[in-house]
């Protein structure tokens, strides 16, 4: 009789908490697009920022949340996966084994500021001649360092969630470990791979802090040349435009960053729409 009132007392405590958290998304949300919708229109999006509010743009923003999207991706990604095929796959059960894998479980939870700095030092100081320092490449590495350990977390979890018997399957066929992995397991898990680096996207794509600590620029009234010069030019992201507008005094300032936080959500909800659409689509075909 006690434990059911425990449970009842547990079940409704979670049930406000859900609850609460839904209304306060959205009032956030309400807030956001009363402020934001008026101001969010193509020359705000085609347009470069401006000490004046109603000629302000998102454009350097955008473009350089998208050119470090993809070269985070480019980084990340493979080593990312390459890293949880050899510890899950390949790597013995032994002291060093178990020390690597606590280190890379408490690096995915270490706040990014750390990171920042850890970029400031690597990336932008010691490694300036290849770099170009406070650039976009070295904005690039240190966000890749920042996921790394959630794309190696995920993509492990995703390759222990392939069944023994298909391994075992491979084996009895003749066929080698690195046959069985490229050609059942890796494909078998890549649903949950591709879930877990697009989602570990979703969160580079929205840090400030380390950005800023390497040096960001908050003004930026050019876009990246089209070349690769373009990775050792400064660059800016939404969240530092973002950032920037909302510590300005004017309101009008404010409905800029509504309107461009806005347009982050919009990016982050086709992110992870992305990432559904994937994971159903390889699920289908390897089911």
């Amino acid at each position: 009789m006690k434990e059911r009132w425990v449970e009842r007392i547990f079940k409704s405590v979670a049930f406000i908490s859900t609850i609460a958290g839904l209304i306060m998304l959205a009032i956030l949300l309400v807030d956001v697009l009363v402020d934001g919708l008026p101001r969010l229109n193509w020359k705000f999006i085609t347009s470069y920022p401006s000490r004046k509010p109603e000629e302000a743009g998102i454009l350097p923003a955008l473009v350089g949340s998208a050119m470090l999207l993809i070269l985070v991706a480019l980084f990340a990604f493979p080593i990312g996966v390459a890293a949880g095929v050899y510890l899950e796959e390949y790597a013995t059960d032994n002291f060093f084994t178990r020390f690597i894998e606590v280190n890379i479980a408490n690096l995915a939870g270490v706040p990014s500021i750390i990171y920042g700095l850890l970029g400031l030092e690597i990336f932008v100081r010691l490694m300036r001649d290849i770099t170009g320092g406070r650039s976009l490449l070295s904005g690039a590495l240190t966000l890749s360092l920042l996921v790394l350990p959630i794309i190696i977390v995920s993509s492990r979890e995703a390759l222990r969630s392939v069944p023994r018997s298909i391994r075992e399957a491979g084996y009895a066929l003749g066929a080698t470990r690195w046959q069985v992995v490229r050609d059942q397991v890796i494909p078998a898990a890549m649903p949950g791979i591709l879930t877990g680096t697009i989602l570990a996207l979703s969160r580079a794509i929205g840090e400030t802090a380390p950005l800023i600590t390497i040096g960001a620029l908050t003004y930026i009234a050019f876009l990246p040349p089209p070349s690769l010069k373009a990775l050792h030019s400064p660059f800016t992201v939404l969240p530092i435009q973002i950032f920037n507008w909302v510590s300005r005094p004017q309101k009008a300032f404010h409905d800029n960053a509504a309107a461009a936080i806005i347009v982050l959500l919009a990016l982050l909800l086709t992110m992870n729409a992305t990432a559904i659409y994937l994971r159903n689509r390889f699920q289908i075909r390897f089911e």
